[in-house]
């Protein structure tokens, strides 16, 4: 066999494997998909939820005086973004839920002695899935807002939302998948969400601003990723899309959309760097 016969048989070799690992991450991810249809009360609730959250504090502040929020915006404008973000961070933090489920019923046992290509591909589908629901519910939050009044944003502004959307729910689909894989059992990952949530929510600029907090307060919401999520969604839906303006008035300093973004990627990066190690670990 010649020099040039391996190199033919190497590359054949690596794209039969991507095919694979393209057929299991997809096998994978339609298996979640199907347990989705056949119990959809997860989807409802996770759609309808931020809807009535954004319904009834709409109303509840629809009266607000022009002067209350910067810019004389409505409530419910600027409510939609924190909700919208709010969402898809609770879909993402949920993600570790169903590979926990399958740790504790055997299914991921039965993967992992299966003869996968790549057991990456456990990762992909828990990755596609829980992006593919975050986005859809939060396209639904997007229409119910447009039809309640709040705007829509401009083809330039919904492709910002999108992708901060996905820079954020990578990054927390990353942490809920480590702590699915460090975590002894689901009850303790149920309570590490119950703990999680709401306190980001408030500790956020999703339902006021950091002018109306207390100095301490406007601190942690100045460091709460929600935040620099929440922000650049709420500047796609200002009219003129300009990322070098400064969209986050924070107490170290003033933060430009480019700024808010540079941070999600980071944090994604970051958090997937982190988890990587244990992810090998659990799946060797």
């Amino acid at each position: 066999m010649t020099s040039s016969d391996y190199v033919a048989f190497d590359y054949s070799d690596k794209k039969k494997g991507g095919a694979d690992l393209r057929q299991e991450t997809f096998a994978l991810t339609r298996r979640l998909f199907i347990q989705l249809v056949r119990r959809p009360s997860t989807l409802v609730a996770g759609v309808l939820q931020p809807l009535i959250w954004l319904v009834l504090f709409g109303a509840l502040f629809s009266k607000a005086p022009d002067s209350l929020l910067p810019g004389g915006i409505s409530y419910g404008r600027f409510l939609g973004a924190g909700v919208i973000v709010f969402t898809a961070f609770s879909g993402a933090l949920n993600a570790g839920l169903p590979v926990m489920f399958d740790r504790e019923f055997g299914f991921l046992n039965r993967l992992l002695v299966a003869p996968l290509s790549s057991r990456s591909s456990i990762i992909f589908a828990s990755v596609i899935y829980i992006t593919s629901i975050s986005l859809l519910q939060s396209i639904a939050i997007m229409g119910t807002a447009f039809f309640l009044g709040y705007g829509w944003p401009g083809f330039a502004g919904l492709l910002l939302v999108l992708l901060t959307l996905l820079l954020l729910v990578f990054a927390v689909t990353a942490l809920s998948l480590g702590l699915a894989f460090a975590l002894p059992g689901h009850i303790e990952l149920i309570a590490v969400i119950f703990v999680v949530n709401l306190p980001l929510l408030f500790a956020s600029t999703a339902l006021a601003p950091i002018s109306y907090m207390p100095a301490w307060l406007g601190w942690l919401a100045a460091v709460n990723p929600l935040t620099f999520a929440i922000e650049p969604i709420r500047a796609a839906y200002g009219g003129t899309l300009d990322l070098g303006l400064v969209i986050l008035h924070a107490p170290y300093g003033d933060v430009t959309g480019y700024g808010c973004l540079s941070i999600l990627i980071a944090l994604s990066l970051g958090l997937f760097l982190l988890i990587s190690p244990l992810l090998n670990r659990k799946l060797a």
